[in-house]
């Protein structure tokens, strides 16, 4: 098998690049571009390093140093925490892309050779990275933008109501400024059906109105802390959000 090395070479600078574009953009780093160029050429050169004769843990330990080193040069340092982050979105990148080679090569038996994935005499990396690998990091990154921005907006919440434990998923809706008429109470929206006597309570949006179907919890525990003197409302249509199952209250979180 012939492996031409110039190929490889810009295949793994292809690769580097939009990695740490990636990390650049999630994170806001806010560098020069041609810091990140600079950065996965330096990565694509460590290329040559591995047609070198090396035990598994020096291979291990050199490609470690070598991501160090693209992540110093693209993004400079600050200090630990600030190098260890960039290092770690790199690494989460990485395992994208190489889940989905590897899912190709399992899915397809493709003959692995190093970085290529040859069958017949056909390889398919040229393909997946110049035309799959793009598409694959704009999803990670959309991704990741949308949890980094809303993750301190995700909430763990336990509802007790007489001798009842309802755990809940919620989400800090900003929006939700809901609160009782009559006591002033703020209220928190559910789509778990509870089973305790009700009481309604008028609601009013900029596009509906109506009444809400409302429980008084004995106490609600969010994230460990305990709030008292809150009403939950039951919604008759499930959240919209993946995986949540609560919609705290702005006034909560504010007291």
């Amino acid at each position: 098998m012939k492996i031409y090395i110039d190929l490889i070479m810009i295949l793994n600078f292809f690769f580097n690049f939009i990695l740490l574009l990636s990390v650049s953009i999630i994170l806001r780093r806010n560098v020069d571009i041609r810091r990140i160029i600079l950065g996965a050429f330096i990565g694509g050169l460590s290329i040559l390093f591995l047609f070198i004769n090396m035990t598994n843990i020096s291979l291990f330990i050199f490609k470690i140093l070598i991501s160090i080193l693209m992540i110093l040069i693209s993004f400079g340092f600050r200090d630990v925490k600030y190098t260890l982050k960039n290092l770690l979105y790199l690494y989460s990148a990485s395992f994208i892309l190489g889940g989905f080679l590897y899912f190709l090569n399992m899915e397809f038996s493709y003959k692995q050779e190093g970085l290529i994935f040859i069958n017949n005499g056909l390889s398919i990396n040229v393909i997946f990275l110049i035309i799959f690998s793009p598409i694959i990091i704009y999803i990670y990154i959309r991704q990741g933008i949308w949890l980094k921005n809303n993750y301190s907006n995700y909430h763990k919440v336990e509802i007790i109501i007489k001798d009842k434990l309802i755990k809940c998923n919620a989400f800090l809706d900003t929006g939700n400024k809901l609160s009782c008429p009559i006591t002033n109470k703020p209220v928190i929206l559910t789509d778990i059906e509870i089973d305790y006597p009700y009481f309604y309570i008028p609601y009013k949006t900029i596009n509906n109105n109506g009444v809400l179907k409302c429980v008084k919890a004995d106490r609600v525990v969010i994230d460990g802390k305990e709030k008292e003197k809150v009403l939950v409302g039951i919604l008759e249509s499930k959240i919209k959000i993946d995986g949540i199952n609560c919609l705290l209250n702005t006034r909560i979180m504010e007291e």
